[in-house]
């Protein structure tokens, strides 16, 4: 969420100076250009013509001249030090404004405090201060703003209760100033307190007062006292407009900023970058995409269109709406890309992943988010810990374990693997992708293990069946004093039930509630479901589904329906099918999950019971895809896929697989289809996982893992087949269907041989 200072530190566009101090601007020096200057030495020296006069030649000259000089002259001077930033070349006018004796002007030494503070040196602008004969409202305030900008509120309240000790009356922009270091301490008390001095001298209505107290209670969470003290101003400019509406989007309340966003443009006020920034922030909040487009089209209006913040906003924006081919148009058609940008595009296509309903859909944002990182790193930018974790997330994803691998090298080559969130996602990647001993390595080797830390290694352990493992770190993070929350828990309890464990399972659900506090969520009811359903105890299934507080999910279902199918219970079956259904009419996974069950009982009246419900429902064809990436490349498969270049040479490889599998035990089983045909069994020897992994098996290295997503469940041949490859070929096989993760290892399945199966 964009944010936007509620007060403008700017000196001179605030304060009622003094005459002689308005007459020199710091933004230019008016000199009539027909005078010329004469360097002689019996002449006063008075003003500088920046044109006629190189700023070297004029610092060199007033070194030689320590008398007559006029205090207007050092102005332009420090002008050209604050804009070069130069301490030194200050220094030398600081020394030379000494020796003239014009340290007795109240004015230059308050434009030397200034200079001094926006160069950042706080120590010499406070010498510089105390050393002045006298102090007006104009060098308190300078000081004031000085400590604020270089990130030092307490000095800047310090400065402050000075400046009351001392008899000098604040102006209403020092009590702003003030407000801010106020904000900067996210101290409400002491806001409060010159809240309460500013009501007594009935001054809340100016309208800086009243922006830096709007600021101030938005950053302490209380936006009604927020929104009351930008109402009480009196003369709202278009600061005072955009801190109300940021306010709304930091606390929350998009829907009240966008309101506020309305009501600031019948007003007439235009709104200027910072102010559409945050309007485009808060519909990206609330997914609010017609109003984003309109604001998109008062930004073109206004000529915002072409700033890189406002861009970078409306591409959040279209991302987060899922809008990708107009975020795309935006990109590309931007020529002053940032990092935000590519990090924008990049994370907008990882979300896409996750609001993917099908893996095929999944793998091509996968895959264009790698394309997108791939060109950051051809570019002049270099990505950082926000662009890494992002693109871990997407090989996570992807099972791309190759391109997580170069990632890993590159964040160890760039040094943002000593981050937490770039080695938690790394972590993360390892596991998802299979490689459990690499990511206990990287879990290891982290630093700072932080709860999501231990967290993710959890869940790592309990994916590839190593429960014991997952449970004793469990133990350990507890020993190191770190607390669990309920993702914790989650991991716990798989590992348990994976492990058919149901007393430790319950008692550490217990321990979950009694001692953490952490109230139950269908995550962790899901565990026990899956747990009693492996120990055959469907009844004990039935009666905690009873007692959730909310639906079951469809995981919870399908996972009820094979359990059923396995302990030969078609009654219960039937039911959770029927639960099924109601979740997800007209979904072909279930209707064959529902076939399956009777099918494999000799129920051919129930079967035709189902055939005819599927024709009444008009149930689709299951698209069966699987894909494999090797060196960057995704290689992609249908069911029978005849049409795919290298057809003849995998057919040939997977019916020598066939043949050396059926040598040592497998049989081929038939599997339930839904087809043009009306056909209800077919062979499963050209199943696209099957074509896949003998892809990978023909294209990568020896002994390499074979990595293969699914973007439906797997049939039981399919699961069955794999684990005699895996004995046979030595590899480590993973596929990853649309339920589970299934890591294949010397004729043994991470699953457990249990898992929803076509």
């Amino acid at each position: 969420m964009a944010s936007f200072p509620s007060v403008a530190i700017t000196l001179t566009a605030t304060l009622k100076l003094h005459p002689q101090f308005r007459k020199y601007p710091t933004t230019s020096f008016p000199i009539d250009k027909s005078q010329s200057l004469s360097l002689q030495k019996n002449h006063r020296l008075t003003q500088l013509d920046p044109i006629n006069l190189d700023f070297h030649e004029a610092l060199s000259f007033s070194k030689e001249r320590t008398e007559d000089v006029e205090s207007s002259f050092y102005f332009p001077l420090l002008q050209e030090c604050l804009k070069r930033s130069s301490i030194s070349y200050t220094k030398v006018i600081h020394g030379h404004v000494t020796k003239t004796g014009t340290h007795e002007d109240v004015f230059v030494m308050s434009f030397l405090v200034n200079v001094y503070a926006k160069c950042g040196n706080m120590e010499d602008a406070r010498k510089v201060f105390d050393k002045m004969p006298r102090r007006n409202v104009v060098a308190w305030s300078t000081l004031l703003v000085g400590y604020v900008k270089n990130s030092q509120p307490k000095h800047a309240i310090h400065v402050f209760h000075e400046m009351l000790y001392s008899g000098s009356y604040p102006s209403n922009f020092a009590l702003a100033i003030a407000l801010n270091a106020c904000t900067s301490l996210h101290s409400l008390k002491l806001g409060d307190q010159f809240h309460a001095y500013i009501i007594k001298y009935h001054i809340d209505y100016d309208t800086s007062i009243g922006n830096a107290l709007c600021s101030l209670y938005s950053r302490s969470h209380k936006l009604k006292l927020a929104l009351k003290a930008f109402r009480r101003i009196d003369e709202k400019n278009v600061i005072s407009w955009t801190t109300a509406i940021s306010a709304c989007g930091d606390n929350g309340e998009a829907m009240k900023g966008l309101n506020l966003f309305v009501e600031m443009l019948s007003e007439g006020i235009q709104p200027n970058e910072f102010t559409v920034t945050s309007a485009l922030s808060q519909c990206c909040e609330i997914l609010y995409l017609e109003l984003g487009t309109q604001v998109h089209s008062l930004c073109t209006k206004f000529g915002y269109d072409s700033n890189l913040r406002v861009r970078n906003s409306m591409l959040y924006l279209y991302l987060k709406c899922g809008c990708i081919s107009e975020a795309q148009i935006l990109f590309h058609g931007m020529d002053d890309l940032s990092l935000v940008s590519w990090n924008a595009m990049i994370s907008g296509h990882a979300q896409m992943m996750e609001l993917t309903k099908d893996n095929l859909s999944l793998c091509q944002s996968g895959n264009e988010a790698l394309n997108l990182f791939s060109k950051l790193n051809r570019s002049r930018m270099k990505p950082d810990l926000f662009t890494l974790s992002s693109v871990l997330s997407v090989c996570s994803r992807l099972l791309a374990l190759e391109q997580g691998e170069q990632i890993h090298a590159q964040a160890i080559k760039t040094g943002f693997l000593s981050d937490v969130v770039v080695s938690t996602s790394l972590i993360n990647m390892y596991n998802k992708c299979g490689s459990i001993e690499r990511a206990s390595k990287a879990f290891l080797e982290m630093s700072t293990r932080t709860m999501i830390s231990w967290t993710s290694m959890i869940a790592g352990f309990a994916l590839h069946g190593r429960y014991q493992q997952a449970m004793q770190l469990f133990e350990d993070m507890r020993l190191a004093g770190v607390r669990p929350n309920a993702v914790t828990f989650v991991g716990v309890l798989s590992a348990c039930g994976r492990a058919g464990m149901a007393t430790e399972a319950l008692d550490y659900f217990e321990i979950m509630q009694k001692e953490y506090k952490i109230k139950p969520m269908m995550d962790h009811y899901t565990c026990l479901i899956d747990m009693f359903v492996r120990l055959g105890q469907l009844e004990e299934a039935f009666n905690l589904i009873k007692k959730m507080d909310f639906e079951p999910s469809e995981f919870i279902w399908s996972n009820l329906i094979e359990g059923c199918r396995s302990h030969g219970n078609l009654e219960l079956g039937y039911q959770a099918a029927e639960q099924l259904l109601s979740l997800k009419p007209k979904d072909s996974e279930t209707y064959l999950l529902l076939l399956n069950m009777y099918l494999s009982a000799g129920k051919s009246k129930d079967v035709s019971q189902v055939k005819e419900m599927m024709k009444e429902e008009n149930v689709r064809k299951l698209k069966d895809w699987s894909w494999i990436s090797i060196k960057d490349k995704v290689y992609s498969f249908e069911p029978d896929d005849k049409a795919h270049p290298e057809s003849s040479l995998l057919y040939k490889s997977l019916e020598d697989l066939l043949a050396k599998a059926n040598n040592i035990g497998y049989e081929v089983l038939e599997s339930v289809e839904i087809s043009e045909e009306e056909k209800i069994s077919s062979p499963t020897i050209y199943h696209s996982e099957k074509l896949a992994i003998t892809c990978g098996l023909e294209k990568l290295p020896y002994s390499s893992p074979v990595r293969v997503v699914k973007n439906t469940l797997m049939c039981r041949d399919c699961h069955n087949f794999i684990k005699y490859v895996s004995t046979l070929t030595g590899r480590e096989i993973i596929v990853k269907d649309s339920k589970r993760l299934h890591k294949f290892v010397n004729g043994q399945c991470s699953c457990g041989d249990f898992g929803c199966f076509l």
